[in-house]
């Protein structure tokens, strides 16, 4: 997993993951994956499943590139406190799930709460056969 800043301003943390290094076969099986680990955890509330991939091909001008096979993001909150109106506007949060040819590539912001990051990264490399 590496940490970067996307468009040098997002710290983002992305995880580029071979087929054949997980047991998942699909964006389905990896949202599951993700659902299972949201559904667990007593302080994450699952929202939905936004379909990136559908909207933006939808779209009369929508553009993907064409290494990108499908596109969804897994959308949830680790809301356990609301100290001040401006965690608003790093809420919820989000895992974005893209499949390419050979791999998928899994990405999410970085939480300003430390232990919502260890999370997401956990849940990330357990994709990861062992």
């Amino acid at each position: 997993m590496i940490q970067t800043l996307l468009q040098e301003k997002y710290p983002i943390y992305t995880l580029e993951l071979d087929k054949a290094e997980t047991s998942c076969r699909s964006v389905d099986d990896i949202m599951a994956h993700f659902k299972e680990k949201i559904d667990a955890n007593p302080v994450v509330k699952y929202i939905g499943v936004f379909d990136h991939y559908a909207h933006t091909s939808s779209l009369t001008d929508g553009v993907i590139a064409p290494c990108i096979r499908d596109a969804r993001n897994i959308l949830f909150c680790f809301g356990k406190e609301l100290p001040n109106p401006g965690v608003l506007a790093v809420r919820p949060r989000s895992i974005g799930v893209a499949e390419m040819d050979h791999s998928f590539v899994i990405t999410f912001l970085e939480a300003p709460n430390p232990s919502a990051n260890e999370a997401m990264e956990t849940w990330t490399k357990q994709l990861k056969n062992t």
